[in-house]
């Protein structure tokens, strides 16, 4: 019995541990998204300074090269050397520019990165030469060389380039950006859907939690309930056991009054000892219908069984035999006080008197009503059977009140062979 019942406890909670598992899932995938989430922010967070760093120098880089070009040319066409002070400003800028910006994507570049920013480095250094030798040319009083070398298209053509690899440059720290800024994004689109089921799954799991909270308090409130239906039931068995012990005293002192009063009257005896086995009978019906003597309560079988057995023997047999019947309360004492009648009369008079047998059959018809036999077979002379007393004596009068009692009809018919006695009552007095 322990296998089966673990089984079945274990089959209850099954789906409380597939919920429970669902739910730890998710909350563990929750986790490991909301981490992402955050670890992609802050990558994001890293590549905005990282790009805004790397930009800044670069336009440290190109506007210290356009403002020493720009006091380069001032300087050319008026001579004034307050126009050599932008251009000292732009040298001074550029090298610690090109520094940090090296710094800044030491190990983080790509491969056309690292190839732009030594193009911008280079680029940057040949302008500031060609600048630096325009100068030198214009303090020596050189002013026609100064003028051939500022006319070439070479600082024109380096100072395009130079531009060119910074907007490169430009270009692909912001695409880089872009690209970072989606990651975060999808990261994030991905935590509000399984939010969303993970609270779908919350509020089921709190409703299918409150339906076993009401199941496990009606299932309590069952328990409790069926405590007191079996404290009211012992209660009642106590009672009904105490009832019964009261009334077999009650008939105990009926007895004992009925045999004290014939003492001293010899010639009432007989009278006395058949009220005596009446009020037995009363008994006996009474110990049938509260479930004594270890049969069914109120069973017709047992009740027949019980009347004949103090008078039953090898020498005076009886056959029984009829389908299951149980019977009120109301109709174990009219029909208990009938069955002893009658195996009294067998007793004294009818065929256990005269070695004959008896057979107890009944069924139930299809109205559902009992129809009870009593047949006594036994070998009488010639010319004594089938007929009946001259006068109807305590006894006819006792299964006739008993009949009405059942309300049902009882007929007796004396044979050549014996006596039948059929009793019918309809199914009201046979539950």
């Amino acid at each position: 019995m322990t296998a089966p019942s673990s089984l079945t406890r274990l089959g209850r909670r099954w789906p409380n541990v597939v919920i429970l598992m669902t739910i730890s899932a998710m909350m563990f995938a929750l986790i490991f998204l909301v981490w992402q989430t955050l670890e992609a922010e802050r990558a994001e967070r890293e590549q905005s300074r990282q790009t805004a760093s790397i930009l800044g120098e670069l336009r440290n880089v190109h506007m210290a090269t356009l403002n020493a070009e720009t006091g380069q040319r001032g300087f050319f066409l008026t001579l004034d050397r307050r126009y050599l002070e932008p251009y000292r400003l732009g040298r001074e800028q550029l090298y610690p520019a090109l520094g940090r910006l090296e710094a800044l994507m030491a190990g983080q570049s790509t491969a056309r990165q690292a190839e732009l920013l030594d193009q911008i480095d280079a680029l940057s250094r040949a302008k500031f030469a060609e600048m630096s030798q325009s100068v030198e040319l214009i303090e020596q009083n050189r002013l026609m060389d100064a003028r051939r070398a500022v006319l070439t298209d070479e600082g024109h053509e380096v100072m395009e380039r130079l531009r060119r690899s910074i907007r490169e440059m430009e270009s692909i720290e912001q695409q880089l950006l872009r690209q970072q800024n989606l990651a975060t994004t999808r990261v994030e689109a991905r935590i509000l859907p399984l939010l969303a089921m993970l609270i779908l799954l919350l509020l089921f799991a709190i409703v299918f939690g409150a339906r076993l909270v009401s199941r496990a308090a009606r299932a309590e409130a069952e328990a409790a309930q069926a405590s007191l239906v079996v404290e009211a039931r012992d209660r009642a068995d106590l009672l009904a056991r105490e009832l019964n012990h009261r009334v077999k005293n009650l008939f105990a002192v009926i007895l004992a009054i009925v045999q004290m009063s014939a003492r001293d009257r010899p010639e009432a005896r007989e009278v006395t000892e058949s009220i005596a086995r009446r009020i037995r009978a009363l008994l006996t019906a009474h110990e049938v219908s509260q479930g004594e003597l270890d049969r069914p309560v109120a069973s017709l079988s047992a009740l027949v069984e019980t009347t004949l057995a103090p008078y039953r023997s090898s020498a005076k047999t009886a056959h029984i035999a009829g389908p299951p019947v149980t019977l009120p309360a109301k109709a174990v004492t009219p029909l208990g006080l009938v069955l002893h009648e009658l195996t009294t009369n067998a007793v004294k008079y009818g065929a256990w008197a005269k070695e004959g047998e008896i057979a107890i059959s009944w069924d139930v018809n299809e109205s559902g009503g009992i129809r009870f036999v009593w047949r006594e077979h036994v070998a009488l002379p010639a010319g004594e059977g089938g007929a009946g007393p001259a006068t109807t004596g305590f006894g006819s009068q006792l299964m006739t009140s008993a009949a009405r009692q059942l309300s049902g009809s009882v007929e007796r018919r004396f044979l050549d062979d014996g006596i039948e006695v059929v009793i019918e009552f309809p199914h009201e007095a046979a539950a």
